[in-house]
């Protein structure tokens, strides 16, 4: 299946008919435990849900192909996949080195729960290869970041950062999450290890909670899925059937809300109610060409900075229709979130805190011209307040 283009992989690994019934579509495997021929004589490998299960497997096989890895872990959250994923490689005095523009729940996992474990963390701008050598330690054993970062869309260069951090004999992480594997492929670039919240562009839908590790090679599998299977914070086998069936579409899905979120940057870029257009299709944008090179397309998202300041902002985010105000992305559904008070309201009063008069966008599949009405509409609302 590496041989094949990635949207015949989204749609085919991992995905053999039912060899009973030929149904083209693979069996949900709705149980718990699975009966043994003897004891320890497990079918395919099965015994225990939390220990693995073919529904489950099935989408592993799946995201490791979509990424280009030797193996692939699926998880109940993103934020599982990254604690099982740090617990696994770190031990008490190691130290991650860390984007200065990251996921706020990735931030209070370092610094809260990691820490009185004797996690070190520091945040870096990642753009500057000075400061990446500048703050790296004897105990940096992983480098981590998002590129197109959350929220305020910086790029950083994969390649770049991935000599950088294997010269120092550290591990380097990206999420890509942003971008997903139908845009930007990590591993091919030298990251060691990809994360996901595979709720966002992956799923696709809104309607299902998840994360993934996908490995590059196997130095780290076996550690990884201990903590899997250790701690349990599995994907339940329903939730791995929707993430693969948002797999499917995700070739296409992600074309389309990339043109949407090109033209309304475009429109936002012309607007003097914005002083600010954080969106890496722009020829404006400091990472633009680094995107162009990295990536296949510029995504879904954009961050827009607010000329009236922190109030309109607010009032903005509050004053959409299709943009409906919430949390997550990569839906089909377009989203409007104020970051500083949602996503981002961990790292409030830290280094890493967002503007306070930008909003974030996930822009769906919606017609475009629809959408960019919408914006129109609730600018007019701020306005008229």
């Amino acid at each position: 299946m590496t041989d094949r283009a990635f949207a015949t992989r989204a749609i085919h690994a991992g995905q053999e008919p039912d060899p009973t019934t030929g149904a083209i579509i693979p069996p949900i495997y709705q149980a718990s435990t699975h009966v043994q021929d003897g004891i320890g004589g497990f079918r395919e490998g099965y015994e225990y849900n939390r220990a693995g299960n073919p529904t489950r497997s099935s989408l592993e096989t799946q995201l490791a192909a979509l990424e280009g890895g030797a193996s692939a872990l699926s998880f109940s959250s993103g934020l599982a996949a990254e604690d099982a994923l740090l617990r696994g490689i770190l031990r008490p005095g190691d130290h991650v080195l860390l984007g200065n523009d990251v996921y706020g729940g990735t931030y209070r996992l370092l610094t809260k729960v990691l820490a009185p474990w004797g996690i070190e963390t520091t945040t870096v701008e990642l753009q500057d290869a000075d400061a990446i050598r500048a703050a790296l330690r004897p105990e940096t054993r992983i480098v981590w970041l998002e590129t197109p970062s959350n929220p305020l869309l910086k790029i950083v260069d994969i390649a770049v950062v991935a000599e950088i951090a294997h010269a120092a004999g550290a591990v380097l992480v990206v999420d890509n999450t942003f971008a997903s594997p139908a845009l930007q492929q990590p591993l091919a670039l030298g990251a060691d290890i990809v994360v996901h919240s595979t709720t966002k562009y992956l799923g696709g839908h809104s309607d299902v909670l998840g994360g993934a590790v996908v490995l590059r090679d196997d130095r780290f599998e076996e550690a990884v899925r201990f903590q899997q299977f250790a701690v349990g914070a599995v994907s339940a086998p329903l939730d791995a059937w929707l993430t693969t069936r948002g797999i499917k579409t995700l070739a296409v899905r992600v074309r389309q809300h990339s043109e949407n979120a090109q033209a309304i940057a475009e429109w936002a870029a012309a607007r003097p109610e914005f002083s600010e257009v954080y969106h890496p299709g722009l020829a404006s944008h400091p990472g633009h060409e680094i995107a162009a090179r990295q990536m296949s397309g510029f995504g879904g998202m954009l961050s827009l900075g607010l000329s009236g300041g922190p109030s309109a902002a607010r009032a903005f985010a509050e004053s959409t229709t299709l943009f409906q105000l919430a949390e997550s992305l990569g839906g089909v559904e377009s989203l409007i979130g104020y970051p500083p008070e949602m996503t981002h309201a961990s790292v409030r009063g830290t280094a890493l805190a967002v503007p306070e008069n930008v909003v974030r966008l996930s822009v769906g599949i919606e017609d475009v011209a629809d959408l960019i009405s919408d914006l129109e509409e609730g600018l007019a609302r701020v306005a008229a307040r």
